[in-house]
């Protein structure tokens, strides 16, 4: 029997795997490491022979892990994650002087609430450093953030997964939006009109009946719920092509929506409780420096935004 002794993994290409399992695209995994492109194809051929497997196949959506690569993500992540937290912990972090990528865990609503602000904020304080988001099911966010693929995740979690550390940047009420055009509604929206439009809602959970704004069905009424999307992005534009269509927002987003011509804002007819925004992080990187400086200049951004 003929034995075949494998060379010891080179080390460098555990990075190299983290970076491609997170980007899942050679280009932005090489411009990440400061590599030329060909010199990250190169060790993307290393790590194939190595662990005799394609790894990561191209698709019409980016580079896709195979099963055996899969298989590897999470204790690839883990390792990265402990040499970036426990190893590099005490490395002092410079803003003015950092070139690194933030990552935020949050969704399109967010999106349009937080980065406005959070990126003229980045600009002064830390002008070499850049962002990216990402929009994660409730369910992969805990790991997300323990592996470090992202620092920050910013929002309303209706779940917050448990070990998780989370500090309230601000409240603001729910508020209803509404076609113009609808001559049904005047000035102010009446509790029984309310109950009778029909309603778009929000879900990003798994489960098709915990809408984000689950607070409205705690009221004892029930509502006649006509669409059910994972977007907060396309709602103002399904209200602006259906006058009988109205949606229950938070005051801010609301406020960003009524942007469209054909869209404005009422008070919602019935008491809700405040809508609360949070940041929420792992305790492995509660005193990692560069979290820690992110999550202030987060706290201080929103602070007392937007009352």
């Amino acid at each position: 029997m003929k034995v075949v002794h494998k060379a010891p993994l080179d080390l460098n290409l555990v990075a190299v795997f983290d970076v491609l399992i997170r980007e899942q695209s050679v280009t932005r995994a090489a411009d990440e490491l400061g590599m030329s492109q060909s010199a990250m194809s190169h060790a993307l051929k290393r790590l194939r022979n190595f662990f005799d497997d394609p790894l990561f196949v191209k698709t019409g959506e980016g580079m896709k892990p195979t099963p055996r690569a899969a298989s590897l993500a999470e204790s690839v992540l883990a390792v990265m994650g402990t040499i970036r937290s426990d190893l590099l912990v005490h490395t002092r972090f410079d803003a003015a002087r950092a070139k690194r990528v933030f990552s935020l865990c949050m969704t399109d609503m967010g999106e349009l609430v937080f980065l406005p602000p959070l990126i003229e904020a980045l600009r002064r304080q830390a002008p070499g450093c850049t962002l990216r988001t990402a929009q994660l099911p409730p369910k992969q966010i805990f790991a997300a953030l323990e592996s470090g693929n992202v620092d920050l995740a910013i929002g309303s979690l209706q779940t917050v997964p448990s070990g998780l550390f989370q500090q309230q940047l601000f409240t603001h009420p729910f508020v209803t939006i509404v076609n113009r055009k609808n001559r049904r509604i005047g000035p102010r929206l009446s509790e029984d009109m309310f109950f009778e439009m029909q309603h778009i809602v929000v879900s990003l959970a798994e489960k098709a009946d915990e809408y984000y704004d689950g607070v409205v069905d705690q009221y004892g009424r029930p509502r006649r719920i006509f669409l059910t999307t994972p977007h907060f992005l396309t709602v103002p534009l399904l209200i602006a092509g259906d006058a009988n269509l109205i949606a229950t927002v938070p005051r801010e987003l609301g406020r960003i929506f009524s942007a469209y011509k054909a869209i404005r804002i009422v008070d919602t007819p019935i008491a809700l409780p405040r809508f609360a925004l949070r940041q929420h992080w792992h305790p492995r990187y509660h005193h990692d420096e560069a979290n820690s400086w992110l999550r202030k200049l987060v706290k201080d951004t929103f602070e007392t935004y937007p009352e």
